[in-house]
Order: C-alpha cells, then structure tokens, then sequence
C-alpha cells in the first residue's frame, strides 16, 4: 500500500552560499520519510542543479530583487499565501527574519524558524512580533550561543520553544568532495613541502586575522622554516591585512589567495586551520577542518568555541600572543595536540546529517507537530 506523501514547506531568502546548504540541512531532516519538502527562495534566478543540490522535492524561485526587499511587500505575502494552498502544508521552515516574517503573515502553518546569527531580536518591532506569534513559533538557533542570545532578548517567550539545533554536514559526501593534499597544493600555488596554516573566511573585522598575522609574525621564528600564513577569502580589509604583513616583515610568508568558490575542498591543502572571528554564530569552516581531518585552533567565544571543545584548542580572542604560543605547539607537537579520533567522534556524533535528524525528531514541539 503507497504511503500519501505529507508536505513540508521551506522558505528560504537566497541560495547564496552557505543557504543553499542550509536548505540541504533541513530538507535531509525529512530523507526516507513520507514527508516532501518545498523549498522556496525568495530571490535568485532559477538554478537547475538546486533541486538535487538541497534534497527537495520541488524547488520554486519566485526571482525577487533584493534591493525591493525591504519591508513586507503585499504582492510577496500573497506568492507566498499561494504557494501555501497548494498543498496540504503541515509545517514550514524559514531561515533567517524577512521568511519567517512571510511564513507567520501569509500562511497558518507552524513555523519552524533558524536563526544564524547574534543579534536576530536587538529590534523592538522584531520582539514584538514573535510575541504575536507565540503559539506558531518554534525558535532554533544554530549553536547554544545564538540560543541564548535569543533568550536573553526574549525573556518571557516559552523556553520550549526555543531549541539548539547545530549546523551540519554529510560527512562521508564532504569527504569524497575533497581535493588529495597533492592536488590543493598545487591549485593553490603551494609548494608540497610547506607547513601551512590556513585561515577562511571574509576579510573582515569580525573574522579578525588582523590577530592572525600578528601572531603569525610573533610566531614565524619558532615554526617550521617552511612555514606559510595561506588566507583565502576577499574583503574590505585586504589592503590593510596586505599592508600589516608588509610592516611585520611577513609578507613573504603570507599568501592571500582571494574568494575560492567551494573552498572547503581545499582545507587538505593545511596543516592546521585557525579561526580568529570575534562572534562567530557557529562556525561551519571549522567543521570543514574537521572534515579534513586537520587540526583546529579556534578564538574561545561564539558558537565555534561549542565545536572544537575537547577537538581542538581554544584561545582568547584577540590574543595574538596565546595564539602564538599554540602556533608554535601545534608546530612542534604534531603527533600528540590533534585527537583525530575524539574529532571524528565529535563530528559524527553532533554535527553529521544522521545526528542532526536525530535532534531534530527528538524536539518536544516536532513531535506535538509532526507525529501521531
């Protein structure tokens, strides 16, 4: 006897990277289930490889431009209503604020709403519309962090509804997508010998590798000879990171390489990865490193202090000098400082598909949703 497929609705405001993986995250929620999902991107021109790439069932693009987002446009509330009634929806999910704001307005559904970042609820207006929508809202944020930034602006909303559910990979196809140690070197311009310390991420404030490469300078005479600084990544910071190698007298050890589309099949090509970010909501490189099977250092706030706990080694933000120091014993204690094992424990254990959908099926509110 044929199953009669039960629907589920995902809105989602771009597929820009990392929300094309974001709705491959929870549309797997659903894999090998009588639940279809619906993913919804707001903006964006029709890619034909997105269906396949985030594991929907069907995928509607409804090409809004970004700039005319501002606000709740009448005529996006009603594409939005439209697409509800097609089928019999029992849930929706909806990342970020603008889609969450559309899914409580334009449908009656339950709203499963992420968030990704700090500060999602600094606004009055945005307080006091999720206390309208008390009774359809369930709140996740994507680390324990952005959980309780959440709580703390939001004292009086039900505590069990809001929940930690934590960015994930499909660790065994992330695996297969990875370039050879050989191969990443040799795309990036990296001579095969080297010892690299690899950073990812935009140049920018918040990812601070100014503290990198001052802790890389204190710490240059100490490592390995071969020892290079590899940065990928483009920003408004470039001139200056540029000009803070040249007057630390490492510019020849530092190598900026610019925006890499799918740079996570590169992390091979280091010996270590660092992240310096000063609030990182989560902290999805680190689990690329950890994918990689490389040792992570990692600033001590945020949700990417969540990750690497007992994996990795932590630092106190902004400290170049404890940075360096762990450089340095990263560099000489290769062997004894990375546990691969308690890394792809961790990994498979909290941040794989497999545990998310376990997470996610154990949350009290799902189940008052979802099952019989």
């Amino acid at each position: 006897m044929t199953t009669k497929p039960r629907h589920i609705l995902q809105l989602c405001h771009s597929y820009d990277p990392p929300f094309d993986d974001c709705a491959r995250q929870y549309a797997s929620l659903f894999k090998d289930s009588s639940f279809q999902v619906t993913t919804v991107f707001l903006t964006g021109s029709p890619q034909a490889d997105l269906l396949k790439k985030t594991l929907s069932d069907e995928v509607i693009f409804l090409e809004s431009p970004k700039h005319k987002l501002k606000g709740l446009k009448l005529s996006l509330l009603n594409r939005v209503k439209a697409i509800s009634k097609q089928k019999q929806y029992e849930l929706c999910i909806a990342h970020r604020t603008k889609p969450t704001y559309l899914a409580l307005i334009a449908t009656q559904l339950p709203v499963v709403s992420i968030h990704h970042a700090f500060g999602d609820f600094d606004r009055l207006g945005r307080r006091l519309f999720t206390k309208l929508f008390t009774s359809r809202l369930l709140l996740i944020g994507v680390s324990k962090a952005v959980s309780e930034d959440i709580k703390q602006h939001l004292p009086n909303f039900p505590t069990d509804r809001i929940e930690t559910l934590y960015n994930r990979v499909d660790v065994e196809n992330s695996r297969k997508e990875l370039f050879d140690r050989t191969q990443a070197r040799e795309i990036l311009g990296i001579a095969p010998e080297s010892y690299v310390i690899g950073n990812v991420g935009r140049l920018h404030p918040d990812k601070d590798q100014k503290t990198l490469i001052q802790a890389f300078a204190k710490a240059k005479s100490s490592l390995p000879s071969n020892a290079l600084l590899i940065i990928i990544g483009k920003g408004k910071l470039q001139q200056q990171l540029h000009d803070l190698a040249h007057s630390l007298n490492v510019e020849e050890n530092v190598k900026f390489i610019g925006y890499i589309k799918d740079a996570k099949r590169y992390f091979t090509a280091f010996d270590i990865f660092v992240l310096t970010s000063d609030k990182e909501p989560f902290g999805m490189v680190v689990l690329e490193a950890m994918v990689a099977n490389i040792a992570v250092i990692c600033s001590d706030c945020g949700g990417a202090r969540e990750i690497v706990e007992n994996s990795g080694l932590l630092f106190p933000f902004a400290s170049s000098e404890k940075l360096a120091e762990l450089l340095i014993h990263t560099a000489n204690n290769k062997d004894s400082v990375y546990n691969h094992q308690a890394s792809s424990t961790k990994l498979q254990t909290y941040f794989s598909d497999e545990a998310g959908k376990k997470s996610f099926w154990n949350l009290e509110q799902i189940q008052k949703i979802l099952l019989p």
